[in-house]
């Protein structure tokens, strides 16, 4: 048997396995997974591990590894979109501060004196901590982990730190 036959015979029923588990991923089409599903087969194909197979028995295969497959990248995965807003854990610090219509105020050596003096005025070990990581970029979770707290607790400081700059400002 040659490879080429086997996907001929094949291709229609694994078409339709595609289309059926791609139901839930929008960052996947069918042909995503065609081919991640060709690529499976290749591989078991040059390793001899489909000779005196039934179709059915490697399509079941295919549609077990393309859910494994869709299981590992989906974790992997971090999709941004343009048209929705960031949520909790995405939100740059400026934009949970409230700072973006500060920046058309300010230049860049301003907006850092200002971040300066917010870091000097009031605030706790802690939430200068939470800010300085914020200002790195690490999203709550990052910043509860480094911390040892919980997110939870990560999100609450933040939002006492929004209150006390919004007050500075």
């Amino acid at each position: 048997m040659y490879f080429e036959e086997l996907v001929e015979r094949i291709s229609a029923k694994l078409r339709k396995i595609t289309v059926k588990l791609n139901g839930r991923y929008t960052h996947l089409d069918e042909n995503d997974l065609f081919q991640e599903a060709l690529l499976h087969l290749w591989t078991y194909f040059q390793a001899g591990k489909l000779e005196n197979k039934t179709e059915s028995y490697i399509l079941q295969g295919c549609y077990f590894h393309l859910k494994n497959y869709l299981r590992k990248i989906d974790k992997k995965t971090n999709l941004v979109s343009l048209d929705t807003s960031l949520d909790q854990e995405d939100t740059s610090w400026e934009e949970i501060l409230y700072l973006e219509n500060v920046k058309s105020f300010f230049d860049y050596f301003e907006m850092q004196d200002l971040l300066q003096r917010i870091r000097n005025n009031g605030l706790s070990k802690r939430e200068k901590e939470i800010l300085s990581f914020s200002l790195e970029g690490l999203t709550v979770r990052e910043i509860g982990k480094k911390l040892g707290i919980s997110h939870v607790m990560v999100i609450k400081l933040k939002k006492n730190l929004q209150r006390k700059l919004q007050s500075l400002l």
